[in-house]
């Protein structure tokens, strides 16, 4: 009996693991990386020519988060150039994050269903953007599932009546790697003192563990960065920026956001809560409203089973004050990117199933199922309101300050590397305008992230107004034009190169001419269009090719010998009608193309 039961329950985790898992794939359909650029890139460029120590161990730095490195280091080693491979492992990582959310969910309201339920609003909330579309994102990742697992410890060390004397040491060693993930989770100390004194912790152990870690963090920064203050975002310093009323109204705006309101501008969320439709309104006020209910029916029951609050309140100051440091740490900077607020939203969700648990405890669904049904229903619907609600603002990202520059860069993967593979390498790049500014930096970097060397060795990307900036195309020439209204690339080398060159007849590309051929040609700024002619066979000093401009001007050039070179005048940036006629033909062809024997090998320029 008992195994079949173990068996069964294996067999919910499993199916509910592989529901997360599909829904994190589909959810996040569209979401691409193919093209590093910014911060990926600069990370991407350190790997390649930093040392393993000065990679993970950034002395000097800015900061030092020699957690998150170590893993990234693994990450770019295993990866390579495989670029495409960032998003869905990103995603593989959040849908281990989303069945960690749902097996705590789970044991928070005692039903399957509710946590699931958080599981699949971690999916899916719009807050997940930048995990899943940056290669920063897995520090993102990695700093939430720790911050989830510190409180997980504290939770049960709080909770369970048996002592499971592995908890504290195990939050306090998790306090300690993500304060090296992210320095902005030095701020849940106070959550390790505020749940000793509510257990009443006589040991002290506990508290020497944690204040020994907080302290050895602060003289690991000291000694690594010269500073304990932590960074602030967009190369601040919490010290400098820090004001108390945008921290203030900072903290309001998270406290909406967890309410499904968009308190921030468009470049930071996609779209703020004004610009948004009348019936993303309609349903997150209806969605909040459930919240609210949910609630007062959890204060209702909390206050009647007075004799459990001893055990129940400080659990709910657990949540309350880990959300309340969540928001606190994320609006000490100049600004709020709601990919901070995604922890204490997965908090709040939390929150909620705990929620559940407490108003419709697990025993009583079978005396008295309506109960259940109502209060955990609740939660339900929020979640079928919020559905339409969080795939809507996912439609946004274009909006968010750094996701054009992320297309751009996706499309100039695709027109260069994905179209021509290792053919790229060497190559000369040339792009039509500049109004992406695009660093030289990422000219020089980004194609060696395709190079399983990291050297992209001769390709070089240069910078030009118009087509009339170069010469004729040659083979290791790649022409690019910006297409701003769709943030993309475009891939114009083959009309370049015909508009700049076009055989009319008898002209062939390893450069043969037939006895008669013509070609269409744009010379440049200096109007002057260069031959150079080779005869592989022998002179007799009677060979001639008259040249024929535009059907008028004749120009006969001797070919005195196996190599001869001229030039000509023609228009300047205008396109030119060449003719070319041969009083002789190669006899030693091994064959005949057209309709008149081969003749000369012709290299044409024009400058």
């Amino acid at each position: 009996m008992k195994d079949k039961q173990w068996i069964s329950g294996w067999k919910d985790e499993v199916i509910a693991a592989a529901l997360l898992l599909g829904f994190a794939f589909f959810i996040n359909r569209g979401i691409e990386i193919k093209g590093l650029y910014m911060d990926d890139l600069y990370l991407w460029s350190c790997y390649g020519e930093q040392s393993f120590r000065e990679f993970v161990f950034p002395l000097g730095s800015t900061r030092f988060r020699f957690v998150y490195y170590l893993a990234s280091w693994l990450e770019l080693m295993v990866f390579g150039n495989r670029i495409g491979w960032f998003v869905p492992f990103n995603i593989l990582l959040n849908s281990c994050i989303a069945y960690t959310v749902y097996r705590f969910g789970k044991r928070l309201s005692g039903r399957g269903l509710v946590g699931f339920l958080c599981g699949i609003l971690y999916l899916l909330s719009r807050m997940s953007y930048y995990q899943i579309s940056q290669v920063y994102g897995l520090m993102e990742s990695m700093a939430l599932w720790a911050a989830i697992g510190i409180f997980y410890c504290l939770y049960r060390y709080l909770t369970d009546e048996v002592e499971r004397k592995w908890f504290v040491p195990a939050a306090t060693a998790m306090y300690f790697s993500v304060c090296f993930i992210h320095e902005r989770y030095m701020v849940l100390l106070p959550l390790f003192y505020v749940a000793f004194l509510m257990k009443k912790e006589k040991g002290l152990k506990p508290w020497l563990s944690i204040t020994g870690a907080f302290l050895a963090v602060q003289a690991i920064r000291f000694l690594t960065i010269g500073s304990i203050s932590p960074a602030g975002t967009g190369g601040t310093d919490v010290a400098d920026t820090f004001h108390l009323s945008d921290t203030f109204r900072y903290a309001i705006n998270q406290v909406l956001y967890l309410f499904g309101i968009n308190a921030g501008p468009d470049h930071l969320n996609g779209l703020s809560w004004g610009r948004s439709p009348y019936w993303v309104h309609v349903l997150v006020v209806f969605a909040d409203f459930l919240l609210l209910i949910m609630t007062v029916i959890f204060l209702i029951t909390v206050i009647r089973e007075r004799e459990k609050l001893k055990k129940r309140l400080p659990v709910i100051c657990l949540f309350l004050l880990f959300i309340a440091l969540c928001i606190g740490s994320s609006s000490v900077t100049i600004r709020v990117e709601t990919r901070w607020i995604y922890v204490s939203m997965t908090a709040a969700w939390l929150f909620a199933a705990y929620m559940c648990g407490v108003a419709v405890p697990k025993g009583e669904e079978k005396a008295k199922l309506a109960k259940p049904l109502l209060y955990c229903g609740l939660f339900l619907l929020y979640g079928v309101l919020m559905l339409p609600v969080e795939s809507f603002y996912r439609g946004k990202y274009e909006n968010l300050y750094y996701w054009p520059s992320q297309l751009r860069y996706n499309s100039l993967a695709e027109e260069t590397f994905g179209k021509y593979k290792d053919e790229i390498f060497g190559k000369k790049i040339y792009i039509i305008g500049n109004s992406y500014e695009m660093s030289d930096f990422t000219a020089r970097t980004f194609f060696k992230t395709f190079d399983k060397e990291r050297l992209a060795e001769g390709t070089e990307v240069s910078f030009i107004q118009s087509i009339h900036d170069i010469g004729l195309v040659t083979p290791n020439m790649l022409i690019l034009r910006e297409d701003p209204a769709h943030n993309a690339f475009q891939d114009v080398t083959d009309f370049v190169r015909r508009l700049k060159f076009e055989p009319v007849y008898g002209c062939y590309e390893d450069g043969w001419l037939d006895e008669s051929a013509k070609v269409r040609i744009m010379a440049g700024k200096e109007g002057k269009i260069g031959f150079k002619f080779y005869y592989p066979g022998v002179i007799t000093g009677l060979e001639q090719i008259t040249v024929t401009v535009n059907g008028t001007d004749n120009q006969v050039i001797s070919i005195t010998s196996n190599t001869v070179t001229a030039e000509i005048d023609v228009p300047a940036f205008q396109v030119t009608e060449l003719a070319f006629e041969s009083n002789f033909f190669y006899e030693d062809a091994s064959e005949q193309r057209g309709e008149k024997h081969l003749s000369v090998v012709a290299s044409i320029t024009a400058n």
